[in-house]
């Protein structure tokens, strides 16, 4: 009878958790603005969240179905970013588009769109500066990339894509919220559930700010960036 009344509160706390979960609309993402209009995806996050790493596995997950990517080194803060970005698209055979360290990120964009539309592509993934910066530079930042993809493609609608390491734990919403504010986030990525990490904070993120989270990053592979599926994860928190 003890175990039952165990069970029960267990069933219980799976619905409650779900439930959380049970807004979600079936969209597809990122969205098609229209037929010969690329998909944009500005992929944001602090240092040491395994953006870059996401980027080469999204890249890889496109290109696998038979989309046409192509890659933007938009965080030119870091050459060492711009390094790691150019061997992902090496890896992946995608094309990229990369300016020296320390370049205008806006510029990088621009060229970006321009190359994305004379080679008919299909998705555009675009880096952007892991820094936690004050808020204001990061919203200017990010509001000049967003306008740039407007001035030379009018159609698009940017994804806004948030990576955020499972590890972080309750630290993750602040980050979350800062990006949200400053970038409109439309989905997360939820990296390192490889490690220990439970990853608890997705609820936290889902119910506070509504983003959902799509991605999971479960290993070092191309192969291993997953569709974020709620049953899975719930049953995997029980584990």
């Amino acid at each position: 009878a003890r175990a039952r009344r165990d069970v029960i509160p267990e069933m219980a706390v799976r619905y409650e958790l779900l439930e959380l979960f049970a807004h979600r609309d079936a969209v597809p993402w990122p969205r098609k603005p229209a037929p010969g209009v690329p998909a944009v995806v500005l992929v944001v996050g602090v240092n040491g969240t395994g953006k870059t790493t996401t980027i080469g596995k999204l890249a890889h997950r496109f290109a696998s179905r038979g989309a046409r990517v192509l890659l933007a080194a938009g965080d030119t803060f870091r050459a060492a970013a711009i390094d790691q970005l150019r061997i992902w698209a090496q890896r992946v055979d995608v094309p990229l588009v990369a300016h020296a360290a320390n370049a205008d990120p806006s510029a990088v964009v621009y060229d970006a769109m321009d190359a994305a539309v004379a080679r008919g592509t299909d998705v555009v993934i675009v880096d952007t500066a892991g820094r936690l910066h004050t808020k204001s530079n990061l919203m200017e930042e990010l509001s000049k990339i967003r306008r740039t993809i407007a001035k030379r493609i009018p159609e698009a609608q940017p994804e806004v894509l948030f990576v955020l390491d499972a590890t972080t734990g309750q630290n993750g919403l602040t980050q979350a919220r800062a990006f949200h504010e400053s970038a409109g986030l439309t989905g997360i990525a939820l990296t390192k559930l490889d490690s220990t990490a439970r990853g608890g904070v997705a609820f936290s993120i889902e119910q506070a700010l509504g983003i959902p989270v799509l991605f999971v990053g479960v290993g070092e592979r191309m192969e291993d960036l997953l569709d974020f599926r709620p049953d899975d994860f719930v049953a995997a928190l029980f584990g």
